[in-house]
């Protein structure tokens, strides 16, 4: 599929996983993407995942039919954008693959190639002839070997269209049905699962995002080509705005309240949270059961809003399994201000659970706290029911001040 005049779309979609990386679920597929760069010099850039070779080389071959491919630009080296590299050799054994420093000790790690590779540093360019290629250095995007890749005219009077190939960054989950480009098709579904990709995926690298930020402002870009998702092309403003807001952990009004329960006593202290917190004027709030909902929309919901409670029994002398798992999702994201925080609790007999969620937000998290927390014994009593009150309307006014 035809992006400009000489780039062509050749990736493939994959329909069938039903978890990313073996932890993120994919309701909607994922693609992988990868693109041809047809000019005097032929030039792909990244590759796809290894069980896909057989359409992606019928892609490729739809495009140039026997001519050679020159370069192999790798942004990335994960095996769900590089799985391919070693099969392109074979079929194209003359073909230079061109990469950092840091890509090759990966790629003979993951494969054992150390030939026929061109290395590039930060700023370097490769004409191809009507076009050329720089690149730009963007390390901890969300590897160490990341780098992204300006595509223009190699003639500075010219006005071809400026294209990014940014690897991961700007990419987002769920298969491509039928059109690439982000104007020829429905984005509805893309948004949330951008922020659901970026918060799972890319999340703890808010600073490095930062830096390669920098680095591309002042380039007007015609076309972002992320490996996953859509072409951008109409919404490019948007999706660097998004990248750029997510990126410095700002957060809009709102309040998520996750929880676990065994009995149902737990999340009857949730219920009376969120309405107190409605009530007080809150409009976006979401309610998860931590048992039921994955933790990656939990996650991505944590990204979004401002506000966080959470809430578990004690169990075995200690805090709820699903609670402890995903406050220590939490804290690996290294989430950074703008956050507010609050806890609640249950236990039959020994209280642990409050406890316990205090140290992780003292010594992991540091959000900042809202409310008291509210501890319960057995079951719900008018008192405990008005604590709960009083910690949804605490949050409230931190969220609405």
């Amino acid at each position: 599929m035809k992006i400009t005049e000489n780039i062509h779309y050749v990736g493939v979609n994959d329909r069938n996983k039903t978890l990313f990386e073996g932890l993120w679920p994919l309701p909607n597929g994922v693609s992988y993407n990868s693109y041809l760069i047809d000019d005097q010099k032929v030039c792909l850039i990244d590759t796809v995942e290894v069980d896909f070779f057989t359409q992606f080389i019928e892609n490729i071959r739809e495009v140039i039919g026997e001519r050679p491919i020159d370069y192999l630009v790798i942004n990335h080296m994960e095996p769900d954008h590089s799985g391919s590299i070693a099969l392109i050799k074979k079929y194209y054994p003359e073909v230079q693959v061109v990469g950092n420093k840091k890509t090759f000790g990966m790629m003979s790690g993951f494969y054992g190639i150390n030939e026929g590779t061109l290395e590039v540093k930060n700023a370097d360019t490769i004409q191809l002839g009507k076009l050329k290629l720089d690149f730009v250095m963007t390390p901890m995007v969300h590897w160490p070997e990341t780098m992204m890749t300006l595509c223009s005219a190699a003639d500075a009077g010219a006005e071809d269209p400026q294209v990014l190939f940014s690897g991961d960054a700007f990419g987002c989950f769920g298969a491509l049905n039928g059109g690439v480009i982000d104007s020829d098709i429905n984005c509805d579904t893309f948004w949330l699962e951008m922020v659901r990709y970026y918060s799972n995926i890319v999340g703890k690298y808010g600073t490095p995002v930062q830096q390669a930020l920098k680095k591309l402002a002042g380039v007007k870009l015609q076309y972002i080509c992320a490996t996953h998702g859509p072409v951008w092309h109409q919404y490019i403003n948007k999706v660097v705005e998004l990248y750029d807001r997510m990126s410095r952990y700002e957060t809009e009004p709102g309040l998520v309240i996750c929880y676990g329960t065994m009995y149902g006593n737990t999340e009857r202290m949730a219920e009376h949270i969120a309405q107190a917190a409605s009530k007080a004027g809150v409009k976006n709030i979401v309610v998860y059961n931590v048992s039921k909902t994955h933790h990656s929309y939990i996650l991505r919901d944590i990204f979004r809003y401002s506000g966080l409670i959470v809430g578990a029994p004690t169990y075995n002398t200690g805090l709820y399994h699903e609670m402890d798992v995903l406050l220590s999702e939490i804290a690996g994201k290294d989430i950074k201000g703008n956050h507010y925080f609050g806890w609640f609790g249950s236990h039959g007999w020994a209280s642990k659970a409050v406890a316990a969620i205090g140290k992780w937000n003292e010594e992991h998290l540091h959000f900042e706290t809202v409310g008291e927390p509210v501890d319960m014994k057995q079951a719900l009593t008018p008192e405990v029911k008005q604590q709960c009150e009083a910690l949804g309307e605490a949050m409230a006014q931190a969220i609405l001040k």
